[in-house]
């Protein structure tokens, strides 16, 4: 375990853990258990039913370290690990080109399945960091009883506007045209 706070730079050299995963929040390391399998489900549908609406130019990536961009590169960083990001597909040749991870001013929509244990970590604390990194769409799903997606989106520089929960058939033009029956996650 790091006796420090970390940057970008120095999570990213940590690599992956043998259990579970890992997300930064001002320099300090957050461990999490890995997701059980409804959470793990939900998202791979979600991701393939996105996959067949979305522009050609964009792609999306599971499960991925995403540099909020909150903090200078010599400071304490902030990482997240969302369920899913929708990006240009430039971002990995980015990626292979330089290294380092995806920043925030790269990801469309950054999409969190909420499980158990990250009820107010979704709906609050990752709700307020990605609006701060200026992630312009951030949409929730929520597994608990019928399946929920709220779509937040960035307002003004700090905050998002959040949409009324809807059940059933989610649909929106923005930030591109996508029609998903939300009962399919289940």
């Amino acid at each position: 375990m790091p006796t420090h706070l970390l940057t970008i730079e120095e999570y990213t050299a940590l690599g992956e853990p043998e259990s579970g995963y890992t997300e930064l929040e001002e320099g300090r390391l957050l461990m999490s258990p890995s997701p059980v399998p409804d959470h793990n489900y939900a998202s791979g549908e979600l991701r393939d039913l996105l996959k067949q609406q979305i522009p050609d130019h964009l792609e999306i990536i599971q499960d991925i370290d995403i540099d909020l961009e909150l903090a200078p590169s010599d400071q304490p960083g902030f990482s997240r690990r969302p369920d899913l990001v929708i990006v240009d597909k430039a971002v990995r040749q980015r990626i292979r080109r330089e290294g380092g991870i995806i920043r925030a001013s790269e990801v469309l929509v950054v999409i969190e399945v909420v499980s158990p244990g990250s009820r107010r970590m979704d709906y609050r604390t990752k709700h307020a960091e990605y609006a701060d990194a200026g992630i312009q769409h951030y949409w929730i799903i929520d597994l608990d009883g019928q399946v929920s997606l709220m779509a937040c989106r960035l307002a003004d520089e700090f905050s998002y506007q959040d949409a009324e929960r809807v059940t059933g058939t989610f649909t929106t033009a923005a930030p591109f045209a996508v029609s998903l029956r939300l009962d399919a996650l289940r």
